[in-house]
């Protein structure tokens, strides 16, 4: 198994003015206004981080993030400004507004979860009946959910986002039309590549009194994609195997099997190498599939020298074009 991964960081830059360890980022804040992300093999399931990490998985997300935000800047601005390294992202600071745009097109997940339980409604928005998993929804909903810096993030309805102060309805209405906008965008690039693009999420923030998008865009870890002729094949016939998942869900599935699912007591399950391995080449070929080009594997040497002398080299040439 190749061992190459990134568990954790904590550098020190000049200007660093503050340190958040995220889910899978750690992100430094810069003279309080640059954002350096850098994207770990951390991985995270039904909210809580797994034990060891996923080689490439960091670089992957990195570069597929990158390679969206950049496809969708004429939809929204975004927060990005480089990519000094292929883990490493570098951008503006702005201010996040504390929920997250979560579009469903398609049954499945999360929301099949509270369907099948006998739930008609999600974040307050109703769910027709007589949907089967895997069904799409005659218009993709929008869910919100609180952000949670650590935890379970949980469903919230729009008049409770703005009863709580959380946003404003002038920031919801604009958010709403960059999520079916961006989501719609998100959709016909993975018809293009054969896949589908069942749900995701986006985040906003304010940066000089206006919305960005900010932290990642179209990632499997912020998405659900399936191979759209194994998906295709399900709805023709249900007696075969259900479509390929391309995201997190095979191990949220692998993970349930173990009798985990984030709210019991049971303790997390030890991955074997193998099924860590297979997670790393899964993350791979979704970058490749989804981008259409071809995931070439950073340096793996020290990986941590690597990552702090090009930050630091951008940092001073950014030092000094500014």
């Amino acid at each position: 198994m190749d061992t190459r991964s990134i568990g954790t960081t904590d550098f020190a830059f000049p200007g660093q003015t503050a340190l958040y360890h995220g889910k899978v980022r750690d992100v430094y804040t810069i003279n309080n206004d640059m954002l350096v992300s850098v994207a770990t093999d951390r991985i995270s399931a039904f909210d809580v981080n797994l034990p060891k990490p996923i080689p490439f998985k960091g670089q992957v997300l990195n570069q597929m993030a990158a390679h969206f935000l950049d496809k969708t800047r004429d939809i929204v601005p975004n927060w990005l400004q480089a990519v000094p390294d292929p883990n490493v992202s570098v951008g503006r600071k702005a201010k996040p507004l504390e929920v997250e745009m979560v579009i469903r097109g398609i049954l499945v997940g999360h929301a099949w979860r509270e369907y099948k339980a006998g739930e008609r409604t999600i974040s307050g928005v109703p769910m027709p009946e007589g949907l089967q998993e895997y069904d799409a929804f005659p218009e993709p909903i929008i869910t919100p959910t609180t952000k949670a810096s650590a935890g379970h993030d949980e469903d919230i309805a729009q008049a409770e986002l703005i009863s709580q102060g959380l946003i404003t309805s002038g920031e919801w209405e604009q958010m709403v039309s960059y999520t079916r906008q961006l989501f719609a965008r998100g959709q016909e690039m993975a018809r293009a590549q054969g896949l589908v693009l069942a749900d995701t999420k986006y985040e906003f923030g304010k940066l000089g009194g206006k919305l960005i998008l900010i932290d990642e865009v179209h990632t499997p870890d912020s998405s659900r994609y399936f191979y759209a002729d194994t998906y295709e094949a399900f709805l023709a016939d249900r007696s075969v195997m259900p479509p390929k998942h391309f995201s997190k869900e095979f191990v949220r599935e692998w993970l349930v099997a173990k009798d985990f699912d984030g709210h019991n007591d049971n303790p997390v399950p030890e991955m074997p190498g193998e099924f860590i391995q297979l997670v790393s080449e899964r993350y791979i070929e979704l970058y490749e599939k989804a981008t259409g080009q071809k995931f070439v594997k950073a340096d793996g040497g020290d990986i941590m020298k690597r990552i702090e002398q090009n930050l630091l080299t951008y940092l001073e040439s950014s030092h000094a074009t500014n």
